[in-house]
């Protein structure tokens, strides 16, 4: 069984530059790995060859300084490495790209056997769209499973597949014909080590470079940045702010003294705050659900209109704040409060003046 996993050389991460006239990523001079996400997808293909026999050929589209990637796959256990490059294909978006990289892997049929199984990687750190294997898939007519998390059956000779899916909600299981495209998700499998005798060998073979005229590609409009519709707007890194974070003290603090801490700190950094929790609407009495109609209507009106009503939601947000600490529910206290500062006076005297803080506190909804 032939297959062929798609894979691309990316920037390290920690370590991006963007080209400041085409928004492009600059690549020279930037150290460069294997995307990881590829690496499960080839440990994928070579354990599927190592049960069936056949040959595990990589393939990517990338500069000359590519081929130190595609090495590297030859040490983990691949049979053969193609690169794809030509200056053509400098600023390819994921549709000149999958135009591209289809081209090519018709070309590999044609040379070393039409391959059952294309393997990408779920999609790459640089780019993050996904769409590379789901367009090589749609441009050569192969059934596209994507975001597999295992092989459950393969029959060579029957040419069918079943595989898990991980979905919303649960995991799907698929069954289709061959061939197909697999896009498989990070963490399904460990990438191996590499023998002694394959980094021998590929350090001693031949990767198989490719131009555009190579792989079959006439209509150089498609690739590159003429063939590539998508525009980046802007590029930026993010700027740092400059507040700090503020760390509040938790050693021997009750669940109460703590929620009220984080309180005085809230009202402290946040002026604002304190006037928009009197914003929400007021809490219902307890014992009077929502199900007792005009009756609980007229009721919560009448609540609403007490005089320091509006001051205790206050109190409400701080006993939220207490429970979700002490990570239990907390009643309504009736004592005197011990809110921080303005916010305890404004709660004791709603509450003096027939307020309460019972029902569901604004913070807990």
């Amino acid at each position: 069984m032939h297959i062929v996993v798609c894979m691309k050389q990316v920037p390290d991460s920690a370590q991006i530059r963007v080209h400041p006239v085409t928004n492009t990523i600059m690549r020279q001079g930037v150290p460069t790995i294997i995307n990881p996400y590829d690496l499960f997808a080839l440990e994928e293909a070579l354990r599927l060859r190592d049960r069936l026999g056949g040959e595990v050929t990589v393939l990517t589209m990338g500069p000359p300084m590519a081929e130190d990637s595609l090495r590297k796959a030859m040490t983990y256990g691949a049979d053969r490495a193609v690169l794809l490059t030509d200056r053509s294909f400098a600023g390819s978006d994921t549709l000149a790209t999958s135009f591209a990289l289809a081209a090519a892997l018709a070309k590999i049929g044609e040379e070393f056997g039409v391959p059952p199984i294309v393997f990408t990687g779920k999609q790459t750190i640089d780019g993050d769209t996904a769409q590379v294997g789901p367009g090589i898939a749609k441009r050569l007519g192969l059934n596209q499973l994507t975001y597999v998390s295992r092989i459950a059956d393969l029959d060579a000779a029957a040419g069918t597949i079943t595989v898990e899916r991980r979905a919303e909600g649960g995991v799907q299981v698929l069954s289709t014909r061959m061939p197909v495209l697999i896009t498989m998700l990070e963490g399904v499998n460990e990438i191996r080590r590499g023998s002694l005798d394959d980094a021998y060998r590929a350090a001693r073979a031949t990767v198989i470079k490719w131009n555009a005229a190579d792989a079959g590609i006439t209509d150089l409009a498609k690739c590159g940045l003429r063939g590539s519709p998508t525009i980046v707007k802007k590029v930026f890194a993010p700027q740092a702010r400059a507040e700090k974070v503020r760390q509040v003290p938790t050693t021997d603090l009750t669940t109460e003294a703590l929620a009220a801490s984080v309180m005085a700190e809230l009202f402290k950094y946040q002026p604002g705050l304190e006037g928009e929790l009197l914003r929400f609407p007021p809490a219902s009495e307890p014992g009077h659900c929502k199900g007792q109609g005009a009756h609980h209507d007229r009721r919560t009106q009448a609540d609403a209109s007490r005089p320091g009503r509006h001051e205790a939601r206050i109190a409400g947000a701080f006993q939220g704040l207490q429970a979700c600490l002490g990570g239990r529910g907390v009643r309504a206290r009736r004592g005197p409060s011990r809110l921080p500062g303005t916010a305890g006076r404004r709660a004791q005297a709603g509450r003096q003046a027939g307020g309460g803080t019972g029902g569901r506190h604004p913070l807990r909804r």
